[in-house]
């Protein structure tokens, strides 16, 4: 199992880090020790003193492909969900200066949070739905699917053509504005079309 991530992927996001607009999607992996499911308290590595909350939509992938064409893509995930990807900035900043590679900043272990999955078939439209984050029991992050520069679908299409994507592989589809630092006594939960998703606590 592999975790597949895009970054840049919401124009307000882009605008609030001072980043460039990419031409195409900006994909990152983590390794599968980065995985947090939800409920799981989640420690503030010692190497960073600015980790920020990243929340995002998932799909989980249900069959092997390559080079799959957008049109297809839908029959490759039936499951959607939501999570988290932290990120440590301050060690991210660093790595961007230098032209070096985020993954000591982004894939870290527990730094993705996986929560609960719904049937895709339960979501009226994919590409119409609203998620949250409550940072302390107030909205934090708030945004729309139809906000992504690149569809699932599209991401889907697009990243098979450099990885061959199999079963049980997730996909974290890019965050909104809004991200933010986290501190220890920090709770986060993840609402999906108003159905929670996650649960997690800082420490």
């Amino acid at each position: 199992m592999k975790i597949i991530c895009i970054g840049r992927n919401y124009t307000d996001h882009i605008k609030e880090l001072e980043n460039e607009k990419p031409a195409d999607p900006v994909i990152f992996m983590k390794p599968d020790t980065a995985l947090l499911k939800s409920n799981d308290n989640f420690y503030i590595p010692d190497f960073s003193k600015d980790v920020h909350y990243e929340t995002e939509v998932l799909v989980k992938i249900n069959k092997v492909g390559k080079h799959i064409d957008a049109k297809y893509a839908h029959k490759y995930y039936d499951e959607v969900g939501l999570g988290i990807d932290f990120t440590a900035r301050d060690l991210q900043n660093k790595l961007k200066e230098k032209g070096l590679p985020w993954e000591k900043a982004k894939a870290f272990d527990n730094s993705a949070v996986v929560g609960s999955w719904v049937c895709k078939e339960e979501i009226p439209n994919i590409n119409e739905l609203d998620f949250s984050l409550l940072l302390n029991g107030k909205v934090a992050q708030k945004a729309n699917t139809s906000l992504m520069l690149w569809k699932i679908d599209e991401l889907i299409s697009y990243i098979s053509a450099y990885f061959t994507l199999k079963t049980g592989d997730i996909l974290f589809t890019g965050t909104p504005a809004g991200v933010g630092k986290v501190k220890a006594g920090d709770c986060l939960e993840g609402f999906m079309n108003n159905a929670k998703m996650f649960d997690v606590k800082v420490k």
